[in-house]
């Protein structure tokens, strides 16, 4: 555990899904119980030790927030001293990780018994959030249970289509190869300077060992259907009364804006809202640091309006009709007063090294 006059850490390994060892990190206030509980799924090749800059402001504002390393990614797929005997460097499917979602949702609630919860996602973990909602009514009761129980949904950047989409006669050999050698590894290589405005962000994902520019072709194929698949039948699956936010820059390289906009206009929900960031790259949270704050900002006034209504429901009863026409495309809700703090930048890039598996 760490620690500092505002927020604690917690890192744990964690059993889930299939007896997978997951590795999995914790932020709360350290002087005050927190109001509400996030839980956050990462993006494609990456892991959560690239948002130890971030993650902590929210904990400071007086949130918990809960997050685990992807199966097949980051130290869950590559610590060898931790990871469990069948989990490798993208060994996995869309599936699964919806498994995975629904258990991060459960276990992080365990241990927060009570607050209104919200799920987060950001690039493919927004695009698996998206599907674990639109996708609950075919899948088992207890996936329905847990997206009833969320009191809201927030993504950022989500991979709903590539800004540049893929050769689908490259897609279809895949996909045939596929069924042969699910975890075939092909190169993915997602290039630095297209994910941030921040140079000292970018250098530290090239040089990050927790990240390997390859993807297996059941992880890959799956991750770019499913994400189209949201876009003809999962936008008309949206349960109306969930809240949801959508954060996206306008600049976005990797995951398409356009995309993003089409599936908020389309879906039908009492309460959604869209805030585009002008000039925005995909990896908004590690851009320049008026931008990371408006970021938090933005989340966190989601968060907080929404906190309120779900205690008063839970507690009174009184419900509170959320306002239906929340849509703010150019700058969202006026800022939270607390700013987040950036780290300077020769901090930046540390937490992957401090936290290397052997491998």
């Amino acid at each position: 555990m760490s620690s500092s006059t505002s927020h604690t850490m917690t890192e744990k390994w964690v059993t889930g899904p299939q007896e997978t060892q997951f590795y999995t990190r914790t932020y709360a206030p350290s002087s005050s119980s927190p109001r509400a509980l996030i839980v956050f799924v990462h993006g494609f090749q990456e892991h959560i030790g690239r948002y130890a800059h971030i993650h902590p402001s929210f904990a400071e504002n007086g949130l918990a927030l809960w997050t685990y390393d992807q199966r097949g990614y980051g130290r869950t797929a590559l610590d060898k001293e931790h990871r469990s005997k069948n989990s490798s460097w993208g060994k996995t499917g869309w599936s699964d990780q919806l498994q995975d979602v629904n258990w991060a949702v459960r276990t992080a609630r365990s241990e927060f018994p009570g607050l209104p919860t919200f799920l987060m996602g950001h690039s493919m973990g927004g695009g698996e959030v998206l599907s674990f909602v639109t996708e609950h009514h075919d899948s088992s009761p207890q996936y329905a249970e847990t997206v009833a129980s969320l009191a809201g949904v927030i993504v950022t950047s989500p991979l709903i289509q590539q800004t540049v989409p893929a050769s689908k006669a490259l897609r279809w050999l895949g996909g045939k190869v596929t069924m042969v050698s699910p975890y075939t590894l092909i190169p993915a290589a997602v290039k630095a300077t297209d994910l941030s405005h921040s140079p000292e962000f970018n250098d530290a994902y090239i040089q990050d060992p927790l990240i390997k520019s390859t993807g297996s072709l059941r992880g890959i194929g799956e991750m770019l259907s499913e994400g189209e698949k949201l876009s003809s039948t999962g936008c008309h699956h949206w349960p109306r009364n969930m809240p949801i936010l959508f954060i996206h820059g306008d600049a976005d390289k990797v995951t398409s804006v356009k995309a993003t906009q089409a599936f908020f206009d389309t879906i039908d929900a009492q309460d959604k809202q869209i805030i585009i960031f002008p000039d925005g790259y995909h990896e908004l949270q590690n851009e320049p640091p008026e931008v990371r704050q408006k970021l938090v900002n933005d989340i966190v006034s989601f968060v907080e309006a929404r906190t309120v209504t779900a205690l008063t429901e839970s507690h009174s009863a009184t419900v509170t009709q959320l306002d239906s026409t929340t849509n703010n495309k150019n700058g969202g809700p006026s800022p939270h007063p607390t700013m987040l703090k950036p780290k300077p930048s020769s901090e930046l890039g540390q937490d992957a090294r401090r936290v290397s598996p052997r491998l």
